[in-house]
């Protein structure tokens, strides 16, 4: 398989198959967040900081809600997406709630190329980097678009999850980063009985290999977060715990579902 051309084709197609979905999803609750509902998680707002006057870059940013959130917390940002029809919907709710956050639609390799600005923040979080098959050049692109002192701060899915199957009753792939794993999926991870069904190209990518790469490429890392509960009811078997804390039931607290870094550029 050409990885540097059909997996973008493939996964657009999915993103964007996805898109009017997930905006009238319960999942996304988009009304509140019109209504001026902050989408952003305990997790990487502990992070964030103040964002007031600070440019932020949200990469894979989906239809914006997350951008949007940013920009109400004082940021001046620019989100990146691959689905030019999410990027379209990140625009018109942009427009609808006052919001100057721009949207730009890209692949994460190639924001550069569509964006001479240097950031005091590049953001991005929570299922993100399997689309991807190259975390170096991640990472590249990342350190390249951030001032000196600028700050990374990035939330996702711990890749132990991604070693089993969608029951979690067995071990199916590999931790370690490997060969693209091609699959189709039903419905969505928003909207489950949604029907579509839509072929995928992901990699895994395990924290070693993401801290690395960041490393390699001048970014120090500040902390790095490990949490046995995802923000979102998002996979096969969870349970609420707390508000917006999600375990898998049959594991209980007992696996990491989430990690986090902040790193800053040297």
């Amino acid at each position: 398989m050409n990885t540097e051309f059909d997996y973008k084709k493939i996964n657009k197609r999915l993103w964007n198959s996805m898109v009017d979905i997930h905006i009238d999803s319960d999942f996304y609750d988009n009304e509140s967040f019109l209504k001026g509902k902050n989408t952003l998680n305990n997790i990487e707002l502990d992070l964030l900081g103040d964002l007031k006057g600070k440019s932020v870059l949200h990469l894979q940013c989906h239809f914006g809600q997350d951008s949007i959130s940013l920009a109400r917390l004082g940021a001046k940002v620019t989100g990146v997406d691959l689905s030019d029809k999410a990027i379209e919907a990140a625009s018109k709710f942009a427009s609808e709630t006052n919001s100057d956050a721009k949207f730009i639609c890209c692949d994460v390799y190639d924001t550069p190329n569509y964006t001479n600005e240097k950031f005091d923040v590049v953001f991005t979080s929570y299922g993100v980097i399997s689309w991807l098959p190259n975390i170096d050049k991640w990472a590249e692109v990342i350190a390249g678009l951030l001032k000196p002192g600028g700050k990374l701060i990035f939330a996702e899915f711990h890749p132990i999850v991604w070693m089993y199957d969608d029951d979690f009753s067995a071990i199916k792939y590999n931790y370690f980063s490997g060969e693209a794993i091609i699959e189709s999926e039903e419905g969505t991870y928003a909207e489950k009985e949604a029907n579509i069904t839509n072929k995928y190209v992901v990699w895994n990518h395990g924290i070693g290999e993401v801290v690395n790469s960041l490393i390699k490429n001048g970014i120090e890392i500040c902390s790095l977060n490990e949490f046995n509960y995802s923000p979102y009811n998002c996979l096969k078997g969870m349970i609420e715990i707390a508000p917006k804390k999600f375990q898998i039931e049959k594991f209980g607290d007992k696996v990491p579902l989430v990690y986090s870094v902040l790193g800053e550029r040297i």
